[in-house]
């Protein structure tokens, strides 16, 4: 079939990122004999400077990752609320939702903590080694992208006005950076600057390989939780700032929570369907949901002869009626599991999925928000999410901004997939502290984040706003095995959107034949891709858009007509607006390795040899 790239095939290492500068620099630390996880934090921090519209280092990141010959784990760099975050706080400020922007929506940054994490435990490079890359960047600058200034375009008022310090790096001459123009962050590369200097100095002189190595990197990570990034984030996190509420709010982030935090591994959870087993972080992020997604489909589903043949408007119908019904139990069930009671076992048990897979009608869409009732307990939904007031679709510039209906994407996170020549491989989702998150703080060149919005100020659910909990994320990595071994690991930004295009994305991989040896990964990635807004956003302002489905115009008429009888409100997008997925593969047999990464957006790119 034709594809816009080659799916690229080598046996030395292959890197796929949402920006081509990351997968260089990851392809770099590889061809300089690191490993997948060394080039994974080289990929990450390259992300903060290159993609700062998407994530920053202030922000969180789930990683999934299998050491060669070992089963996967999951690192979490998802931050919890500060201690002061509670419920009662919110509301007596006349709040209803956590707002969209400000350090009111800060949660305890966790993503530079869990990548020295990854890099201590399973890389094989300094510190040094993996940072210069986004020092390079951030001090001698780099082409922005057309959305880095788009978004900035979108914010442009607010930081003349109120965000000040976000305009001296995001409004050069006044102005948004335009198309390649290079755009440079001296504070940021001060900073790194500075930790490094700071770690050397804390490490003993005679001191020298791995006992160095890892010395540094456990002075770095105390500097940034107790020296003077921790002290910069929670000053600044003590200014009161405008945020979307339209007013000024301090946040409750502190020192104490900054230095009370760590990044710690998890197992993961998993589902084996036809012979692919998916690995998936907890139910702290939305990941469990493209499990629950895949157990509510029939082992023949989208197999010819199935009356769900690839592609056709009874297969998407069919995964557009189950990813309601997996969202409306994320909505009604999913939190995080250190403080919630989660029944995870049952939501993805054979039994509790037959149960949901018969609510779907093959003839007409659902509109209604349908959660089960696993071993028998009453769901509770947030009366914010469900009402009639928080119907329509998300604005844009809100939150989170994602993918609207008509397909326009401004902005959400970053995504980078890695295997090397030994069969190590990682997959990870940074997101958060984006530059329109949170004003810069003007010593260290990046802003907090707005996690927190993600929570609820009701209490008794999943996901309300809880002291010493972790928000549920949207972000989702994921990495999928065959009979025990690794093969392939994949994701995608996009919000609320991240585990419809995966799903779609996998079932491609695996409904498809392989081809040269490997798997059709940029056929997968091409194929055109939807999504539903029929469950409440994670996002603030939090709205649904009950029945809504919108598809690429690559679809063929008759698919958009068999879905528009079904009932389904079809938006027709872009030809190319749908998804933003990378993906890496490994043939355990020969060793040859295969990358793809998304042309939508023309930013992400794959390399390898």
């Amino acid at each position: 079939m034709f594809t816009t790239r080659p799916t690229l095939q080598g046996t030395h290492g292959m890197a796929a990122t949402t920006h081509w500068l990351a997968s260089a620099a990851a392809m770099a630390v590889l061809e300089d004999d690191g490993n997948a996880f060394d080039a994974a934090v080289a990929a990450a921090f390259t992300l903060h400077v290159v993609e700062p519209h998407l994530n920053g280092p202030a922000g969180e990141v789930p990683v999934v990752l299998a050491p060669a010959g070992s089963a996967p784990r999951v690192l979490c760099g998802q931050g919890p609320a500060p201690a002061g975050a509670s419920i009662a706080h919110y509301t007596s400020l006349g709040l209803d939702l956590v707002p969209g922007t400000g350090p009111l929506a800060a949660a305890v940054p966790g993503a530079f903590d869990a990548w020295l994490l990854l890099l201590r435990d399973h890389g094989t490079k300094s510190l040094a080694d993996v940072l210069k890359y986004a020092i390079g960047y951030a001090e001698h600058g780099h082409p922005a992208v057309e959305r880095v200034g788009a978004t900035v375009e979108t914010v442009r008022e607010l930081f003349e006005t109120e965000w000040t310090t976000s305009a001296e790096i995001y409004l050069p001459g006044g102005r948004p950076p335009a198309p390649g123009a290079l755009l440079k962050n001296p504070a940021l590369a001060a900073t790194w600057r500075r930790l490094l200097a700071e770690a050397r100095a804390a490490v003993p002189a005679g001191a020298v390989g791995s006992e160095r190595r890892e010395g540094e990197i456990a002075a770095a990570r105390r500097v940034w939780r107790e020296g003077f990034v921790a002290e910069e984030l929670a000053a600044f996190a003590a200014r009161p700032t405008m945020d979307t509420s339209g007013e000024r709010h301090t946040g409750t982030l502190t020192g104490a929570d900054l230095a009370g935090y760590t990044a710690h591994y998890e197992e993961p959870v998993t589902h084996t369907w036809n012979g692919w087993t998916v690995a998936k972080a907890g139910p702290w992020s939305q990941g469990p949901a493209l499990l629950q997604q895949l157990a509510l489909l029939d082992d023949d589903f989208g197999t010819p002869g199935s009356g769900t043949e690839y592609a056709s408007a009874e297969y998407v119908h069919t995964l557009v009626e189950g990813t309601k019904l997996a969202m409306a139990d994320r909505e009604a069930w999913y939190g995080d599991a250190a403080g919630a009671d989660v029944p995870l076992r049952t939501l993805l048990s054979a039994e509790y999925n037959a149960g949901r897979r018969a609510l779907i009608d093959p003839a007409h869409a659902s509109y209604e928000l349908r959660p089960g009732r696993p071993d028998g307990r009453t769901p509770r939904l947030p009366a914010l999410a469900t009402g009639p007031a928080r119907r329509g679709t998300t604005a844009a510039g809100a939150g989170e901004p994602t993918v609207a209906r008509d397909g326009a994407t401004r902005g959400d996170t970053c995504h980078l997939d890695i295997v090397d020549r030994w069969g190590n491989m990682v997959s990870a989702t940074p997101s958060g502290g984006w530059l329109q998150s949170n004003p810069v703080v003007p010593a260290l060149g990046f802003p907090l984040g707005t996690r927190l919005q993600m929570t609820w100020l009701e209490p008794g659910l999943p996901n309300s706003l809880t002291p010493g909990r972790r928000p549920r994320t949207t972000l989702t990595p994921s990495l999928a095995l065959r009979d025990g071994v690794p093969v392939l690991a994949f994701g995608t930004p996009g919000g609320d959107q991240q585990d419809q295009w995966s799903l779609h994305f996998l079932l491609a991989v695996a409904l498809r034949e392989k081809f040269r040896g490997g798997y059709d990964l940029q056929g997968a990635i091409d194929a055109p891709n939807w999504h539903t807004e029929s469950f409440p956003s994670s996002f603030y302002p939090r709205l649904m858009d009950p029945g809504s489905l919108v598809l690429e115009s690559r679809f063929d008429d008759t698919v958009t007509a068999g879905l528009r009888r079904r009932g389904h409100r079809v938006t027709v997008a872009g030809p190319w607006s749908e998804g933003r997925l990378c993906a890496v593969a490994r043939d355990p047999e020969t060793g040859v390795l295969s990358a793809a990464a998304n042309p939508r957006m023309m930013q992400g790119y794959a390399v390898g040899r």
